[in-house]
């Protein structure tokens, strides 16, 4: 089922001639809409063109029936935790999985995304874990890439699905990205996998340490971006350490470990994601209110105190 025409978008190729019946609680998102779509099992999904859409995690059987009721061929998962391929597969949708970071993405990746989205069915559906900030700079960044809106077209797309303005790295990639060539996709990785691995778990404690040292530097300068750090995005960053801990509870030996370890993981994931939601309502370079602020530092306790309690039962 085609979405919504945008004159700046062919026509896609596999598209039926007559729109099949929609089944989902929600209409197919319109490229007009000037507010988030809510669907079951789905959540703040935004049209970026006819048969692009960007929008949070499937959620259980509800959100994959909703993208099959929309006429949803190709997922694309831009974050980084293991997609739900039995799901999917069930329905006949094909997942491909191609995680980015809140800072942005390089070229490569960028094409990589570009190419899976003009060459596979469509409608494509790209999510991240909530739907407003990595997805809608993908699906930003793809759509300028091929030519089927402009910058300032992608960018009102992103505020509409509500990306932040602290995600300063992923509103680059979609400002600077440009029309490229079709020989250029051509050259782009088309491996399409349907699982980004894991880097493990002593490399995801090494990066969950690095982040970590990071939020304390933007806690020092009282939860804006350091004098002495000007590289730091403090939203991204929590989103980061959220993206990892959710990212490691899929990993084998993670789910080797006992029930309260990856309880203790969870939980802490859940914190970071409580840290990142206060920060990205920020806007870039801005502190936050005194509430705020003291909200964002008990947080931070309490990430502290899990990751002590795990460390005091499981490594130390």
């Amino acid at each position: 089922m085609a979405l919504a025409q945008n004159a700046k978008t062919p026509p896609a190729a596999n598209a039926p001639d007559a729109p099949a019946p929609a089944l989902a609680a929600a209409p197919v998102p319109s490229v007009d809409a000037a507010a988030p779509v809510d669907a079951p099992g789905l959540h703040n999904v935004v049209a970026f063109g006819r048969d692009v859409l960007s929008g949070s995690m499937p959620e259980g059987d509800a959100g994959f029936d909703s993208l099959k009721a929309w006429g949803v061929q190709t997922i694309i998962s831009v974050d980084g935790a293991v997609p739900d391929l039995a799901r999917a597969k069930s329905r006949g949708l094909r997942y491909v999985h191609l995680p980015i970071g809140y800072h942005g993405f390089d070229d490569a990746r960028k094409l990589e995304l570009s190419r899976a989205v003009r060459d596979l069915p469509r409608p494509v559906y790209i999510h991240c874990h909530h739907g407003k900030h990595r997805s809608a700079g993908a699906a930003g960044t793809v759509t300028v890439t091929l030519g089927w809106l402009t910058p300032d077209q992608a960018v009102a797309r992103m505020k509409v699905a509500g990306a932040s303005p602290s995600y300063t790295g992923l509103y680059r990639c979609t400002t600077e990205a440009v029309k490229v060539a079709d020989a250029a996709l051509d050259a782009a990785d088309a491996g399409f996998p349907e699982v980004s691995r894991p880097a493990g778990l002593v490399k995801g404690m090494v990066a969950i340490d690095l982040t970590w040292d990071n939020l304390k530097a933007v806690q020092k300068a009282g939860w804006t971006v350091p004098p002495d750090h000007p590289d730091l995005v403090p939203a991204a960053e929590a989103g980061r350490l959220a993206d990892t801990l959710r990212l490691l509870r899929d990993d084998e030996a993670v789910k080797a470990r006992p029930v309260e370890f990856q309880a203790l993981m969870a939980r802490n994931a859940d914190q970071a994601q409580a840290l990142e939601d206060l920060l990205a309502k920020l806007a870039a370079g801005a502190r936050p209110s005194a509430e705020d602020a003291e909200r964002m530092s008990a947080i931070a306790s309490q990430i502290t105190a899990t990751c002590k309690a795990c460390h005091s039962a499981y490594r130390d």
